[in-house]
């Protein structure tokens, strides 16, 4: 029996850890940070002793696709910036990201529980805030936004939007739409009206099951 190579080794712990991560954020995606490192070796195909020898715990797969998560949101800056409308650079950047968030269960968890990596908050803001200043310093130089907009506000929006489709994924999932259409007229100069909103407001049942999360509880009403 011929021995393999420490090549070989090596090239088949680098493949099992991409078949965990692509498994691991699939499950995230589809299910949130609910789930196991024993779950993820099942979707991967391998054994839990192998994810184990990879990762340390979940936790450190959550580091390793945030990281990944890190490079993806960079690069959709890079491309935006690309873009030489200041205003579409700007709007192209948001919706992508937020469409990038709205898919992912387990992102979209991670921008509600930040105690679940305060170092991954650091990093998202070290590796993504420089770019996403010359988006904002670019509109801003050409007029197509309020001249006080900030590229912070741009994570407080992606926050408040992150937890609208957190709460209101069950009832309204596009609702968060809406609210970024209402947010984006709210900074953009000199437009001739206002957008056409492209989600209906919920009912008081839809916002208050989806402030609430229970199906059963009778909603206040006004007097």
């Amino acid at each position: 029996m011929t021995a393999r190579g420490d090549g070989t080794l090596r090239r088949d712990a680098a493949q099992n850890r991409d078949r965990l991560l692509a498994a691991a954020g699939e499950l995230f995606a589809e299910r949130g940070l609910t789930v196991t490192l024993n779950d993820i070796a099942h979707r991967a195909g391998v054994g839990v002793g192998t994810a184990y020898r990879r990762f340390a715990n979940k936790e450190a797969v959550i580091d390793a696709l945030f990281e990944e998560q890190l490079r993806d949101i960079a690069a959709l800056a890079e491309e935006a910036l690309a873009e030489p409308d200041a205003w579409v650079a700007l709007v192209r950047f948001i919706e992508q990201s937020l469409d990038k968030q709205f898919g992912d269960r387990g992102l979209n968890e991670l921008m509600n529980a930040p105690a679940l990596g305060l170092d991954r908050i650091d990093a998202a803001r070290d590796e993504i805030a420089p770019l996403l200043t010359k988006l904002v310093e670019r509109a801003v130089a050409e007029g197509v936004v309020r001249p006080d907009f900030d590229q912070s506000d741009i994570i407080v929006l992606q926050l408040a939007l992150s937890s609208i489709m957190h709460s209101s994924r069950a009832v309204a999932p596009e609702l968060y739409r809406r609210h970024l259409t209402i947010f984006l007229d709210g900074i953009k100069v000199d437009r001739a009206g206002f957008t056409r909103l492209p989600v209906e407001a919920m009912s008081s049942e839809q916002t208050h099951v989806a402030m609430t999360g229970r199906r059963d509880a009778t909603p206040v009403t006004g007097s």
